[in-house]
């Protein structure tokens, strides 16, 4: 069965889960959407702001529950065991439903059939950042001097996130010799790029935004197949000589699998409208995030596609997270 009839399948069952005439009162209590990482983040401010428009947009009160942890997983299995009734919802990622399932073992939940999408909400560009004082200011100058000085170059990158993927694709596809060195988070890694213990690395534009130049982090190269117009002089990696290495970071609303549809409609057409608010836009052009409006179904084959492109970089890399 393809994607696209899964869903249909996984939508038409919620209706034998949740008893009859719940669609027509919901909301009527606190709805409570978890997000993967601890408070203060670029995804935490955006799913703020979600549930901000939700509450106003249902008229009932939606609050953050954070659930940071293995690698975005913890928050996954927590949702994924909640009741199908509209009242809990996972802001989820790539870290969730695809770096997090290829690391680490037994997840406790299904990334492509414990959940049914409901809306994407971001698509936020990776950039390759290096230290200021790095002896190399291209993506080929780079491979150029780890060639030349093997076990030298280092890379920080998030333990079991998807810049530590990225930093292994691209170890693979290029073949230099490169050390990659695991952090418990991004800010750990750039303080210590910034400060000289690391090279290089990857990470979203929505963390190094406010780092770049004066604060001794350069971009290297953008990790999609177009630039940006915040950084209309840093070429892709495609540019770069280094094609298959394009990626992003996502992020969408998902709901237990059984929720019935006419919940599932209503909270789509309330995330779409706070989307196009002038207040997400402009926070999204800070955190160098786009807007993304595919339907249910093409969101359900992009994380499909997204799961099995990372599993398949994982598992050629022989890694686990600890």
């Amino acid at each position: 069965m393809n994607i696209p009839a899964l869903l249909v399948a996984i939508m038409l069952a919620a209706f034998a889960t949740v008893p009859a005439g719940a669609a027509e009162t919901y909301p009527n209590r606190v709805i409570k959407l978890i997000v993967p990482f601890p408070p203060g983040g670029p995804v935490d401010v955006m799913g703020r702001l979600i549930a901000q428009h939700l509450s106003a947009a249902l008229g009932q009160q939606v609050i953050v529950d954070n659930r940071p942890g293995a690698g975005g997983t913890l928050a996954g299995r927590v949702a994924a065991i909640a009741e199908p009734d509209g009242y809990t919802l996972l802001l989820g990622s790539a870290a969730t439903f695809s770096v997090g399932p290829a690391l680490y073992r037994n997840i406790g939940y299904d990334p492509l059939n414990s959940f049914v999408p409901i809306a994407m909400v971001s698509d936020v560009s990776y950039l390759m950042i290096a230290a200021r004082r790095a002896p190399f200011d291209t993506v080929p100058q780079l491979v150029a001097y780890a060639m030349a000085n093997p076990g030298k170059l280092n890379f920080g990158v998030p333990n079991g996130a998807p810049p530590h993927v990225l930093a292994l694709s691209f170890k693979a596809q290029t073949r230099a010799d490169i050390v990659i060195v695991p952090y418990k988070g991004a800010a750990n890694a750039i303080t210590d790029m910034i400060g000289g213990q690391i090279d290089a690395g990857f990470e979203t534009t929505s963390v190094v935004f406010g780092q770049l130049d004066s604060h001794g982090i350069k971009a290297l190269a953008v990790v999609r197949d177009r630039r940006l117009a915040e950084l209309p002089d840093t070429p892709t990696m495609i540019e770069t000589g280094v094609p298959a290495l394009k990626n992003s970071s996502w992020t969408g609303v998902m709901a237990p699998v059984g929720t019935p549809q006419p919940i599932l409609d209503r909270l789509r057409a309330g995330i779409i409208a706070a989307l196009k608010t002038p207040e997400m836009a402009d926070t999204f052009k800070k955190l160098g995030a786009e807007a993304r409006f595919p339907t249910p179904q093409e969101f359900a084959a992009f994380i499909a596609e997204d799961n099995r492109r990372t599993a398949a970089v994982v598992r050629a890399a022989g890694v686990k997270a600890d």
